[in-house]
């Protein structure tokens, strides 16, 4: 009996791990998808000056092929803006970012994509097509995204807002809009 036991649990095994192949009808992970996303929970905190927690120093390699270092960045505001080419609220808020983006960039803020769960291709076609003008670093395993213990992004996308001082400001755990995001990336700025 034992050993039709074992034959049934072995049989139930490789059932599952064909289940998992990479056969034509296979979900392909790497071209993203529903498959992939995590829905943000419309969750949105900014914090008083007071409450604010240091950033780490956010680095990495950006699509272009340089460097991005957020202490480097240190007296400009920072929006970090976790995306992925497989996410259709991604694909929906590149408009309003870049909006953004170019309405504050001459008042000291600086945007950094940062795409995550992609390949460099895809990541870099996501840029072309939806015409991004600032820099995002590739970040394909998620490892900036476990930098930020204090205030994950746990969710794509996700916005996080570091003022003048690298301190964390603001999280938006969902898809933007320009009217939402800009007035409080103004009010980051205008800090003295």
């Amino acid at each position: 009996m034992f050993a039709w036991i074992a034959r049934g649990v072995a049989l139930a095994a490789l059932a599952a791990l064909a289940a998992c192949s990479t056969g034509a009808d296979a979900v392909d992970q790497e071209s993203g998808g529903s498959n992939r996303f995590v829905a943000g929970s419309g969750a949105s905190k900014f914090y008083d000056a007071g409450d604010r927690t240091q950033a780490p120093n956010i680095s990495g390699t950006l699509l272009d092929g340089g460097t991005f270092a957020l202490d480097q960045a240190r007296g400009d505001v920072v929006v970090f803006n976790f995306w992925g080419s497989w996410c259709a609220p991604c694909r929906a808020e590149a408009d309003d970012l870049e909006r953004v983006y170019t309405a504050t960039k001459a008042s000291g803020v600086r945007f950094v994509g940062v795409n995550v769960k992609d390949t460099e291709s895809r990541a870099k076609a996501f840029d072309v097509n939806f015409k991004m003008t600032y820099p995002s670093l590739f970040d394909s395993a998620g490892r900036v995204a476990l930098q930020l213990k204090a205030v994950p992004p746990n969710a794509i996308p996700a916005t996080i807002i570091v003022d003048r001082q690298g301190r964390i400001a603001a999280v938006f755990r969902k898809g933007l809009l320009d009217d939402e995001l800009q007035p409080v990336v103004e009010r980051v700025a205008a800090e003295k």
